[in-house]
């Protein structure tokens, strides 16, 4: 089958380029190469598979995406801006990137529909805004944001209207999203305008809502990157990692490997058709858990900032409930987080890489979406 990869030179779509034609596939990227992530240059990286071929150019050029598209069977669509604090203050900028983008996609997908057998969208975690939590008496809840007088008290944990507080428990796909920052809005626009125009032309479309992916070749230098590329990046550069809040912030770590292999899954199977699935590892760790595991490969001896700040879009507890694609396309990860770490060290210590953090959070402050 000839795939098209859009966003295929970046971190996850290059490991699915791989993943690809290990399975036999013909592949073609369509990447912008973006410099936050690849440079100033705007070269293709290394990383990036010889046996693929490249077009440069962006899902907003609707001549360059009908060019891409030819002779194409399946489309995996991975072309994003990302970042959540960014896109609180580049609103238009990831609008358009992603909005915009999707809907040209789209529109030239709808034209080739008839040799179209499967599209696979990358959504996001971001999408529920807060995970799923049980109240005192065991009951599923999906609670609201926490309201600003409860930051600005140090309250960091959901509570419910009487001040009770609420257990976080892993996060099915049946919990209604609630999308908290520009990014997240942007993900959900991905995932329903995907699924509603597949379904509308029978094109058979899956979204997978990937948790917190890593693994090699994340952009050390982008501070919008994904949490383990940013500690080791802060702490390759002898500066302590900052966090947001308490640290104790639960999260669902995935390897790249396993979001590779749940791709790989939805393009293989019919009952994945029309649906949106979580894409995890199933298990919770918190943001000071996973600095300490980096920082001992690492033999860092920074210890972390705990700022006792909070960021604008900012959730408390998110964790994938992953029965739903254990059971309908056999999805089993394997890669533990200790694995993962270990297997992420040998990339990281061969980059060189900028902190550029700190810069980063000036703008967030000037903007007054740090308090």
């Amino acid at each position: 089958m000839r795939a098209l990869v859009t966003g295929g030179a970046g971190f996850i779509g290059s490991h699915l380029v791989d993943g690809l034609l290990g399975e036999g596939h013909e592949v073609r990227v369509l990447d912008c190469l973006e410099p936050q992530v690849h440079g100033p240059s705007r070269k293709a990286p290394d990383y990036l598979n010889r046996n693929a071929e490249l077009v440069i150019g962006d899902v907003r050029d609707r001549e360059t995406v009908s060019r891409a598209l030819d002779g194409v069977e399946a489309v995996f669509h991975h072309a994003a801006a990302v970042g959540v604090a960014q896109s609180m203050y580049e609103i238009e900028r990831y609008v358009s990137a992603n909005s915009l983008g999707a809907a040209i996609l789209l529109e030239e997908i709808v034209k080739r529909r008839a040799g179209i057998r499967k599209v696979v969208v990358a959504s996001s975690m971001s999408v529920y805004g807060e995970g799923a939590y049980r109240d005192e008496n065991g009951k599923s809840v999906a609670p609201r944001p926490r309201p600003l007088a409860q930051l600005e008290r140090h309250a960091w944990e959901l509570e419910d209207a009487q001040g009770h507080p609420l257990t976080p428990i892993p996060t099915p796909e049946s919990k209604p999203v609630d999308p908290t920052s520009v990014y997240a809005v942007t993900k959900l626009d991905h995932e329903q305008l995907f699924l509603v125009t597949g379904a509308a032309y029978s094109i058979p479309t899956v979204a997978l809502r990937y948790f917190n992916t890593y693994g090699p070749r994340q952009a050390l230098s982008n501070p919008y990157t994904g949490l383990l590329a940013i500690v080791c990046s802060q702490l390759m550069n002898h500066n302590r990692p900052l966090v947001f809040e308490d640290g104790l912030q639960r999260r669902d770590f995935v390897h790249v490997s396993d979001v590779v292999r749940a791709n790989i899954l939805a393009l293989n199977s019919n009952a994945a058709n029309g649906k949106a699935y979580n894409v995890g590892s199933g298990r919770a760790a918190t943001v000071l858990e996973v600095i300490k595991r980096v920082s001992d490969r690492l033999r860092a001896v920074e210890m972390p900032e705990v700022s006792g700040r909070y960021r604008a879009g900012d959730i408390r507890h998110c964790f994938a409930d992953i029965s739903c694609i254990q059971a309908d396309l056999g999805f089993a990860p394997q890669m533990t987080l200790t694995e993962g770490i270990a297997d992420l060290m040998p990339w990281i210590q061969s980059q060189q890489s900028t902190d550029n953090v700190r810069a980063a959070l000036e703008n967030l402050k000037e903007r007054v979406l740090i308090h």
